[in-house]
């Protein structure tokens, strides 16, 4: 079985985050894999375990992803490719027509990604994917049982459980809950940082430049919340005057 994952590095959202001028601060930032697409790998490598076959990680990033990618092969990943190119830029749009580039070229059984990530948590990339390659997709798995050429998911659904069948191959995304992503392990880590993985440019794909389909303006932190406003008087006074707030402050009636 032939398993394909897609990998984004992110900011650590357990660390400090500096927004400037409407945009992430890269200064002391510390970047990880995106927690969602640490499922995908460690259910990846799992399925591979079961059926036997072949792990690969892909990602479209910077050349800073390549730690991403090192960390996932000393999760036990078997090879990995990192696709960096200063024209494909940070849109999901984008990123899909590189990886359908990318992904057309191979054989694959098996697509797994992360829900979203925690950045830009737009959860386009994976699914812009799968239907540019005409492949069945489903997201937000928490539960993968593959037998020949059928996998059966479970996914949550408005608070109970959402059980479908389809044929392989497919795409699937990762929801917390699918499993427990591995540490690894020291030897494993020392092994990652000498292994050599596959580096390719638009150019190598063929590709003149991904376009832009969505655009992001600028990211902010939600405002301060203000102090809270307490209410004396008899419940009858109070209610008047909650309302009285309401209209005039809040404009909430």
């Amino acid at each position: 079985m032939n398993i394909f994952v897609l990998l984004k590095q992110t900011f650590d959202t357990e660390e400090k985050i500096v927004i400037q001028n409407g945009s992430v601060s890269d200064d002391g930032v510390k970047y990880v894999i995106n927690p969602y697409d640490e499922y995908a790998v460690e259910e990846a490598l799992q399925q591979r375990d079961k059926h036997g076959g072949n792990v690969t990680v892909v990602s479209v990033g910077p050349g800073r992803a390549a730690e991403a990618l090192r960390q996932a092969l000393a999760m036990g990943a078997d090879d990995a490719v990192l696709i960096s190119d200063v024209r494909i830029g940070s849109d999901e749009g984008a990123a899909a027509v590189v990886l359908e580039k990318y992904l057309s070229g191979q054989s694959f059984d098996l697509l797994l990604g992360g829900n979203f990530s925690v950045d830009s948590g737009g959860g386009q990339v994976a699914i812009r994917l799968a239907n540019k390659l005409g492949i069945p997709h489903t997201a937000s798995i928490t539960s993968l049982e593959i037998s020949g050429s059928q996998a059966v998911v479970k996914r949550d659904a408005e608070g109970d459980t959402e059980t479908l069948e389809l044929s392989l191959p497919a795409l699937f995304t990762a929801q917390q809950g699918l499993n427990e992503p591995r540490y690894p392990s020291l030897p494993n880590i020392m092994k990652a940082k000498k292994k050599p993985f596959q580096t390719l440019t638009l150019d190598d794909l063929g590709l003149g430049e991904a376009a832009a389909l969505t655009e992001r303006v600028s990211i902010a932190l939600p405002p301060e919340r203000g102090t809270g406003q307490l209410i004396k008087g008899t419940p009858a006074e109070q209610a008047a005057k909650l309302v009285e707030l309401l209209r005039t402050e809040a404009k909430a009636i």
